[in-house]
């Protein structure tokens, strides 16, 4: 072949290129394509080997097989817990030794820092070696806080006055719902698929773009989905309180065709839609934040960073803006919150029975978009909708998204915690990117007395089935010592050679599936042939 026939060849596409082609068998045989490389050494032999983990992305833009993997591990826990018919028991593990040796460091450490606080002396070192204890606590498996967290600001709780009222019950420890008896003697124990949503903020089209963009309400979109995951934690507290029992659920948050949030929810046991509805008129959450109404710097006009007392300062009078406590401090009893976020006057509430087809359906909805960023949901096909994304990320630029948010400045209060380089509009907190449209919560929320297990004991589950239709022994962790192998390690494979392996060992774990899958079967059936 000459150079021009191979020149042609390439132009006519007969060619193919080596990345794309371990991409595309990686996914098509469910391998990782961005594997970990890790060295494993056996304790006790001192036998070392490579080993490739996948990456466990929960995205399909990084990596379609994990994040699959990642949305059918969640469907599976959704699965198993929504229909309980007995109440989960979660038992805390008893601590390690290292663990114990941990907090009875943490207790020497503390007992001498309270010594010296009380004759009036430095602690600051001492401070720092708790901070550290406190930090391998936690990395060792341990959840809670040693100390209580510092005390808080309290408003006041009286209910508003344009809210409905809310019954209140004693809540019970009980989480699975009740049972119905048919009059043929049939029990069941129905279940709830529930989904809420924001209020309008004006008429939109089939598309999701408002019909006027000058009169929809940007600013009140825009809080609402900042405080959609703490509005939905309120209804959730008003729901056990309404019900009299520690109800659970397993939630997924997604975008409208609008791009305002709302909540798919998988609720145990039932309740009506009359008493629905009154729980979600009585459900609001107020933030009480300094009021924004006022923008007091903007463009080049900014506060200044002063190193010598760590503070911002007005770039003309040199005055110390108003720390975040001394400017919430200033809210008086009679001054309105922030905003106050509300559920729409919509929703949607239908049983569901274990088993049936229209489970199946729900779950499907609630592990739909889980492999997406919000903003990737749905891609703007018209003008109008790309113009209406525009005006959303606009409003919620200069929005602020928490007490640390840089926008505080513009607004002429240091945010909390302040530090030099902050500057309004530039806030790198996740709410302000066009891809999570103001929400930058956990996309599935999900109650701890759900299944039962944790997500790593569900993953734990599929891995002991697995090697136990493949026969494979059990290993024990305590075995092996691991490490990260880094790129300038002799031992380090390329990205290339990485996908190589994990095709191949992908396609001997299928082969070895399959072949145990056909065993099974086969004992399965009689001398006739036919399935038992």
């Amino acid at each position: 072949m000459t150079g021009a026939d191979r020149r042609e060849r390439g132009r006519s596409g007969w060619r193919c290129r080596w990345p794309g082609t371990w991409k595309d068998l990686a996914a098509e045989h469910g391998a990782c394509q961005r594997p970990v490389q890790l060295r494993r050494t056996e304790l006790d032999t001192g036998y070392i080997e490579q080993v490739l983990i996948p990456c466990g992305h929960t995205l399909a833009s990084v990596c379609p097989p994990c994040a699959e993997r990642a949305r059918i591990l969640r469907a599976t826990q959704c699965r198993e817990g929504w229909h309980l018919d007995h109440e989960p028991v979660i038992d805390p593990d008893p601590a390690t030794g290292e663990q114990r040796a941990l907090v009875a460091d943490r207790a020497e450490v503390q007992a001498d820092r309270d010594a010296l606080a009380n004759e009036g002396l430095d602690t600051t070192d001492l401070d720092q070696r708790i901070g550290e204890l406190n930090e391998h606590i936690t990395e060792a498996g341990m959840r809670g806080n040693v100390l209580p967290n510092q005390s808080r600001r309290h408003r006041s709780t009286r209910r508003r006055q344009d809210a409905a009222p809310l019954p209140r019950r004693p809540v019970s420890n009980r989480t699975v719902g009740k049972t119905y008896t048919a009059p043929d003697g049939k029990t069941f124990r129905p279940s709830l698929f529930v989904t809420l949503t924001c209020p309008s903020y004006g008429r939109v089209g089939e598309d999701g773009a408002p019909a006027d963009p000058d009169t929809y309400d940007y600013t009140r979109a825009a809080r609402d989905a900042l405080h959609f995951a703490a509005l939905f934690d309120r209804f959730i507290q008003n729901l056990r309180r309404f019900c009299g029992y520690d109800l659970q659920y397993f939630a997924a948050i997604e975008p409208q065709r609008r791009l305002a949030p709302h909540v798919h929810i998988a609720i145990r046991g039932t309740i009506s839609r009359a008493e629905l509805r009154e729980v979600i008129a009585a459900t609001y959450h107020q933030v009480w934040w300094p009021s924004t109404e006022t923008v007091r710097y903007d463009g080049g006009h900014l506060p200044v960073w002063d190193e010598h007392t760590g503070t911002y300062l007005d770039p003309d009078t040199g005055e110390v803006l108003p720390t975040w406590d001394q400017a919430l401090d200033a809210i008086g009893d009679g001054d309105e919150p922030l905003h106050v976020a509300r559920f729409g006057d919509r929703f949607d509430a239908q049983g569901v029975l274990a088993g049936s087809k229209n489970a199946s359906r729900c779950i499907g909805y609630l592990t739909k978009y889980l492999t997406k960023h919000v903003g990737d949901c749905h891609q703007a096909a018209t003008d109008a909708q790309a113009a209406h994304a525009g005006r959303l990320a606009d409003a919620l630029r200069y929005e602020p998204c928490s007490p640390t948010c840089a926008n505080w400045l513009r607004y002429g209060i240091q945010p909390k915690n302040a530090r030099a380089g902050l500057r309004p509009g530039c806030c790198k907190g996740k709410a302000h990117r066009r891809e999570y449209l103001g929400y930058a919560g956990r996309r599935v929320l999900v109650s701890r007395k759900w299944s039962g297990k944790t997500l790593a004991d569900h993953r734990a589950d599929r891995k002991a089935w697995l090697t136990g239709m493949l026969g494979l022994p059990a290993t024990d962790p305590s075995r092996y010592s691991w490490e990260p192998v880094k790129p300038g390690d002799p031992d380090h494979m390329p990205n290339g050679q990485r996908l190589l392996h994990v095709v191949a060992d992908r396609i001997q774990w299928q082969t070895a599936l399959e072949q145990a899958r056909r065993r099974a079967a086969e004992a399965d059936l009689p001398a006739t042939g036919r399935a038992a």
